[in-house]
């Protein structure tokens, strides 16, 4: 059975209601650094730590008036503590609450993406052992190739997984920073010690220089690797929708019991969660060209940021959050045909061994120019006439003047091509 996908964890990361009690631990930490200077009286920050609050409905009348949603904020948390709201706010401008409360869901949000990413990793690493021996065939240019076993695509993507998670944990410390430095970014309201005091409590890092915002090539570099990791669960997805083609069919998607393919044709099975990824990805790697137009801004700060992040943040880690699951689900219900894969490798005659044949007369001394022509003219026989290409090597008086019948034989071994699957796996870190 099919998990719906739910976003409690993710959804609540960009809910208005949470982002607005990250600017209240932003100026309750701000009064709590003041006060450590001697600025705000120690009996006001009590007051303010006690009676600070603001419901959300509230703000939002506010601001149909102020048309500011932080001074709305303001105005509301101020009707709630009274007289002390006074030092609420102090030296500060909007940015050094939005930018630091934005840094903060974000590294929530990649919290919960490199859970998510976890657990795709024990799920690849499961199906890597499982199939680590099934043989398939190999394709390049989409054209059979040589044998390879599912297993080593499992365990490629298991690497590639995990090197983005890497990234992604990289991409967090990017924007695990924040500012409490005032308009353009001098401290002349407000002093550097209540930035630290303020990143201190909230654990992050304090910009070591900022203009009215932060720099938004962290930003940039977030969504880049957000992109980065849609791409590879594209990748995934691609590789099973080529691969439940009808006339591949070595995987399928699980179907569910009542589930329609088609309005029109009750015969199908399509690889719609394939297609969600792949299509997803798109809007993801789109949104990275959003982030990047938006380090270039004028001076030390112009809004042309905001509305579009405003989309392209939550819209991304939701859509990658929800890609992570849907992958999750593909490939623990990916059913998995070894008889269709021996089947499709049969369908070449023995071609995948024309390697084999090659280094085998050059080992006996023929010239690789020789060798090559004698071994593509048999293959291309075999293309053409679907004879045997092991018959056809075998009949070749110019390959058996090197070779013997025996010989030839030895060299179409399917366990040649999978005699380092296991070497590959311990490189890749996977064992039983």
């Amino acid at each position: 059975m099919i998990e719906r996908y739910t976003l409690p964890e993710m959804g609540k990361v960009w809910t208005d209601e949470h982002r607005l009690s990250l600017w209240l631990k932003i100026e309750i930490a701000a009064c709590e650094g003041w006060a450590s200077l001697g600025r705000i009286p120690a009996a006001a920050v009590e007051v303010i730590r006690e009676r600070a609050a603001f419901r959300w409905e509230r703000v939002r009348e506010i601001e149909q008036v102020t048309r500011h949603d932080v001074l709305a904020f303001l105005t509301n948390v101020a009707e709630n503590v009274g007289d002390e709201a006074k030092y609420i706010h102090l030296g500060m401008t909007s940015s050094d609450v939005l930018d630091t409360a934005l840094s903060l869901q974000l590294v929530e949000a990649a919290d919960i993406l490199v859970g998510k990413m976890e657990r795709l990793e024990g799920v690849l690493k499961q199906r890597a052992l499982e199939h680590q021996d099934t043989l398939m065939m190999g394709r390049t240019h989409g054209i059979h190739a040589e044998p390879i076993t599912l297993g080593l695509k499992f365990a490629l993507w298991y690497d590639e997984v995990r090197r983005q998670k890497k990234r992604l944990g990289f991409a967090r410390e990017e924007v695990r920073y924040g500012k409490i430095s005032g308009a353009v970014g001098t401290f002349a309201n407000v002093e550097p010690e209540v930035e630290e005091a303020v990143c201190r409590k909230l654990n992050l890092k304090p910009a070591p220089v900022s203009t009215q915002i932060l720099q938004r090539d962290r930003h940039a570099f977030f969504v880049t690797t957000l992109a980065g990791i849609a791409c590879s669960l594209d990748k995934i997805a691609t590789e099973v929708r080529n691969l439940q083609r009808t006339d591949v069919h070595e995987v399928e998607e699980a179907f569910g019991q009542g589930q329609k393919g088609s309005s029109a044709m009750p015969h199908k099975k399509n690889p719609i969660m394939s297609e969600n990824i792949s299509g997803l990805s798109r809007v993801i790697r789109g949104n990275a060209v959003t982030a990047l137009e938006n380090v270039a801004l004028w001076h030390e700060r112009d809004i042309s940021h905001s509305s579009a992040e405003r989309v392209i943040l939550p819209d991304s880690t939701i859509g990658l959050d929800f890609m992570l699951h849907r992958t999750i689900q593909l490939l623990e219900g990916l059913r998995i045909f070894p008889e269709q894969m021996k089947e499709n490798i049969a369908k070449v005659y023995g071609l995948i061994f024309s390697q084999r044949v090659l280094l085998a007369l050059i080992d006996k001394g023929v010239s690789r120019e020789s060798a090559y022509a004698w071994v593509q003219e048999e293959a291309m026989k075999a293309w053409e006439t679907k004879e045997d290409f092991q018959t056809l090597v075998n009949g070749d008086s110019r390959i058996r003047a090197h070779l013997s019948e025996e010989e030839i034989a030895a060299l179409f071994d399917f366990s040649y091509h999978t005699k380092h699957v296991g070497d590959i796996f311990k490189r890749v870190g996977l064992t039983q």
